[in-house]
């Protein structure tokens, strides 16, 4: 039987523990031994970047990637302004705490103009490259599944984040492959391989059956019908061997005890990962 995953690998994403802040986001980590942690902006602003990162460093832990930057469609010129200043501060923010990886969740139309909504999104990111290239931190652009077209983001397939990502070197701008929003894909595994040498992240969840909320839905690895090793073992092959990141948005997982949430993480991340 092959050998499943390490600890080494293991990243907690802070939307697992929404509850927790940032210190005790930290703490569980350590307690936990869980060497890798993806940071939230939220959270990061709840706390401060100075005290953030102190937290982080003197917890010995590494930041894997910061959640995140995108959000480009905007009605307006100066509303598409104001959305790549914010996207820039995300990155100097990436820098200043360590990770390498900014994730780009890129926008929903501000209308129903999902054409445009798609070329700013194009724009901002060939406008925020040569920054996050200066600060050293990379964009990875994350598609998200259909059902979020309209409210969070008009990339919804690994094609068309290879098709954006393929405009840049693969040192500056790549993708996010998240079982949650890709599994279902008839082309999933022919855009991995695309992938090859700019895949900037791996997340791993679970797809519920029955899906009971569009958002809330997501469960621990091995609750639910994703393939989750197939994809790990298509994603590796594409050359990516970095933090493995588990990020869950579910209500009845936040209410738990955080520590509680871990411990079941590691588990299920040992035995379906």
């Amino acid at each position: 039987m092959e050998k499943l995953q390490t600890i080494e690998r293991l990243s907690l994403n802070q939307i697992t523990t929404e509850h927790w802040s940032l210190s005790e986001a930290v703490d569980g980590c350590v307690q936990a031994q869980i060497p890798w942690i993806s940071l939230w902006r939220h959270k990061i602003a709840e706390t401060g970047l100075a005290e953030s990162k102190k937290l982080v460093r003197e917890a010995g832990l590494r930041v894997s990637s910061i959640c995140r930057g995108g959000m480009f469609p905007a009605a307006s010129v100066s509303e598409r302004q104001k959305r790549l200043d914010d996207n820039r501060r995300a990155v100097e923010e990436a820098a200043e705490l360590g990770a390498e990886v900014l994730v780009l969740v890129c926008g929903p139309a501000p209308d129903k103009d999902i054409g445009s909504a798609r070329k700013w999104v194009a724009e901002g990111i060939e406008q925020l490259v040569p920054y996050a290239k200066a600060c050293g931190v990379r964009l990875g652009i994350e598609p998200l599944h259909p059902m979020y077209a309209a409210e969070r983001s008009v990339i919804v397939t690994l094609a068309h984040a290879n098709d954006l990502a393929e405009q840049y070197s693969p040192t500056d701008v790549g993708v996010i492959v998240d079982v949650f929003h890709v599994w279902w894909d008839p082309d999933l595994y022919n855009q991995i391989a695309r992938a090859s040498g700019r895949i900037f992240g791996f997340h791993v969840s679970d797809w519920i059956v029955p899906t009971p909320d569009l958002l809330m839905a997501r469960g621990m690895m091995g609750d639910g019908v994703i393939e989750i090793q197939r994809i790990r073992k298509a994603v590796e092959a594409s050359g990516y061997i970095g933090p493995i990141e588990v990020e869950i948005f579910n209500r009845e997982i936040w209410e738990k005890p955080g520590d509680d949430v871990l411990a079941q993480m590691k588990e299920r991340y040992l035995e379906h990962v």
